[in-house]
Order: C-alpha cells, then structure tokens, then sequence
C-alpha cells in the first residue's frame, strides 16, 4: 500500500505549503499519539533542529499528541541520532525529530523513530496516515497527556559518544576544526571532541534559525576546507543541520567523502576482528569502495539509496557498518541509526589506531572516475524500459569488464532520468555516459 505522506525519511517540504503547516502538524501530533496509544500508555520525545519553524511546529505537534492523551518530552534542539538514543534510553514509545536535515531554513520535516531508535515500521505509518484522514477528537480531560522538558538531554548524548570509543581514549595533540552548519550539533559536538582531549576550532555554531545548511556543513565545505589550511589542523569535521551526516577534510584541505569514511572504518573493524560480515553501500557508492574492499576479502552490497534502505540491508544481514558517499553513516556496533558524531569518532579511532594521518589514510581506497548527466524526459514512456537503452547499457557493461559500471534510474521528485557511469578511465567513463545520455534523451522525445 503507497503512502500518502511519509517518504523514505519521513515528511518534508517547504514551511507554509502544504503539509508543512501548523494546522496539518497539530493534526500530524494527533494521529500518531492515537496510533501510539494503540501499544498501551504512551509517551512521546520531541527535539528539533535550529531553524525557526521549528518552535511552531514543535508547540502545533506538542497540543496534537497531548489532546490524543500522550505525554510529551521535549527535548529542544538536539542532533537526530541522540533523539533516536534518548527514546530508546527513556523508554518512550516513540520519537519526533522536527527537521530538514540538509535543507535550507525554508524548509522543514518531520521524522519518527520507534521505541527501539529505528525508523518507524511501515504499518505504523499506514496507521497514522489513515488516522490523520478520519476527524480529530479530543480525550477527556481528565486524560490529556502531560508535558516536561529533559534539561540534561544534551550532557546524556554527550556522554553516549564518549562512550563509543574506549574507556581513556584521548586525543591530546589532535588539531580540529568542527563546522556544525549552524545546526543541531552545535552544543554538544564541540564539547564531544573536547572532552576527549582534541584541540578544538568551531565554525558554525552560532545558529539565528535562518542560517542553518547557509554556506557551511557538510554541503558547503569551502569555509571548512580554509579554515583547516589557515589553523594548519590535522583535519576538519563537516556535519549537517541535524547532525547525521559527516564529512570530512584532511590537512591539506582536501574533502573526504562518505564513502572513504566508510572505507577507513570499515578497514579498521576488519583488522580488529571485530567487522561481522561486510559492508552495505548504496548504488551511489564509488566502485573504488567496491574495489577496495574486494582487495580486503571484504564483501560489500549496494541498497537502494537513502539511509532507511542501508538500515533495512544491515538487519538483513546482521552486519554492522554501512553507509553513503552523502556522509550518511550507520555503525550498529554503537548505535541504532546514522549518527554523524559518532562516526566521526570512530574514523578518529582508526586513524589513531594506525598512526596515520587522514590524507595517508584514505589512499588505500582510489575513487573511480565517476560521470552524471540528468536527462530530462516528459514523463510519459519510461525511457529506461526502452529496449535500445537496456541493450545499450547492457553492452556499455560488458564492455567495461567488471572493472567499471552503468546507474540509470528515475529521479524520486523530478521528470529527470539519471544516468551514471563510472570505471577506471575518465574520458572513457564520460565517453559512455554522454552516449547514454543522448539515447536516452533521443528516446525520450
């Protein structure tokens, strides 16, 4: 059954439009504490990240699953993954996170966590999706749920990364630079990496809740990158406006993507015994990751992309590590989802482990010349159902022999039709993806 409201991580858009309103939010808070509810008494935590659309939909959300008769903790503003890690530590029945992750202050969301700190299961959202068309009642009064704010949220998560290195870890001598995008990391990851020891400069972390995502974090890496050439710094940390994504830069101010993170981690765990299985990437990964891997008998699979389908592949498989070149990156050894503060820590581990600085360490994995061409089409005839483009991509991969590879997919939100190649010769790879390209274009006319 598709849903009406709920993509692949959760319900986003633009504040103001439809159904990011305060009215369709209040209505939102309803329905779910009507579907939590259903499990037995029910108690709900709210956080949020900094943008200022945050206060109203918080206040809309809070009326809403309180006139279902749920309690409400709000926790304030507070990185993604800790929300996911408090729910499950004050054994609440759920978790809201009220944020748009990457997104400019112009957007907003809303993300669940179940009472485990994973993504909420599909027949829970069905049920909240078919409550929030059925008219809104309130509880007596005498069962309206109760509000309270966590005033130590941020010292609990604080502690919980620290304690996903081991016990008199320290890393004294360690030069950083931490952007936290004006976002939700701004308190508590600075504090995170100074208690461990580590010499710490701070960009962003001055959020006005119009500047978050603005020139800075993990998709604008430009200020990070002169700010560790300037500091002379070992290496930068990059995060999103809500604190699960992480990228880094070396000392030379070069950026160190998702999936070289993934790669230094991933190596680690290995040489420690300590892997489980292999590794889960998505059909963005570098095939260098893929390559890299192999040359370590590590065995890799690619999932669907979005962090929920790398999630869903790790309980499949019972493996532990996974994750995307975007910098989303999920270390189940340690915690439940992606968690941008943690993986960083755990890189720091690794390099630590090995002496290494970050440059030296990311060039056992060489990133594969990859090329993107959007094709746009009119959205009649699914051009990649064509026979000629499937036989054409068919023989681009053939041709390429194991050592390079063809994506062609639909775009989730636009008439657009992506097509990727990428192997070991960039004018080769660019050569294939532009013939691609203009077949699917000519098909699509």
């Amino acid at each position: 059954m598709s849903k009406k409201y709920f993509g692949t991580d959760g319900i986003r858009g633009r504040v103001g439009e439809y159904p990011i309103t305060p009215d369709f939010m209040l209505k939102l808070g309803w329905a779910a504490g009507m579907a939590f509810r259903k499990m037995g008494a029910c108690k709900v935590l709210v956080g949020k990240d900094t943008r200022i659309s945050g206060y109203m939909f918080e206040s809309a959300l809070e009326a809403g699953l309180t006139s279902a008769g749920a309690d409400v903790m709000l926790l304030g503003p507070m990185p993604t993954p800790a929300i996911a890690y408090l729910t499950r530590t004050f054994q609440a029945q759920a978790g809201i996170v009220i944020s748009a992750s990457h997104n400019p202050h112009d957007d907003n969301g809303i993300k669940f966590f179940s009472g485990q700190g994973t993504k909420l299961p599909d027949d829970i959202e069905l049920m909240i999706e078919e409550l929030l068309d059925t008219p809104m009642t309130v509880v007596e009064s005498s069962k309206i749920g109760k509000v309270s704010r966590i005033n130590d949220a941020s010292g609990r998560y604080i502690e919980f990364c620290k304690g996903s290195v081991p016990t008199g870890t320290s890393f004294s001598g360690l030069k950083i630079v931490v952007d936290c995008a004006h976002g939700a990391t701004y308190k508590v990851a600075p504090s995170v990496f100074r208690e461990l020891g580590a010499d710490v400069v701070v960009l962003s972390a001055q959020p006005n809740g119009l500047n978050i995502n603005h020139n800075c974090g993990s998709t604008h890496t430009e200020a990070l990158q002169a700010a560790v050439l300037a500091e002379q710094a070992d290496l930068g940390i990059a995060f999103d406006g809500d604190g699960d994504r992480v990228l880094m830069v070396d000392h030379t101010g070069t950026v160190v993507d998702g999936d070289e993170l993934l790669f230094i981690i991933a190596r680690d765990l290995h040489g420690r015994g300590k892997l489980k299985g292999g590794v889960v990437g998505t059909l963005m990964s570098n095939l260098g990751l893929e390559l890299a891997l192999a040359d370590l008998d590590i065995p890799f699979v690619r999932a669907n992309v979005g962090d929920r389908y790398v999630i869903s592949e790790l309980l499949e498989r019972d493996w532990v590590i996974g994750g995307e070149n975007s910098g989303h990156i999920v270390c189940f050894d340690h915690t439940t989802t992606g968690d941008a503060i943690i993986a960083a820590l755990q890189v720091l581990m690794a390099l630590k482990a090995r002496n290494e600085g970050l440059a030296q360490s990311r060039q056992a994995l060489r990133k594969c010349p990859q090329v993107l061409i959007n094709v746009r089409f009119g959205g009649g005839v699914n051009p990649l159902e064509h026979a000629q483009v499937k036989q054409a991509s068919e023989r681009v991969t053939e041709a390429m022999a194991g050592r390079g590879r063809v994506l062609l997919r639909k775009s989730g939100t636009e008439p657009l039709v992506r097509v990727m190649v990428e192997g070991e010769d960039e004018a080769q790879v660019r050569g294939y993806a532009e013939e691609l390209a203009k077949l699917v274009t000519e098909v699509s006319a």
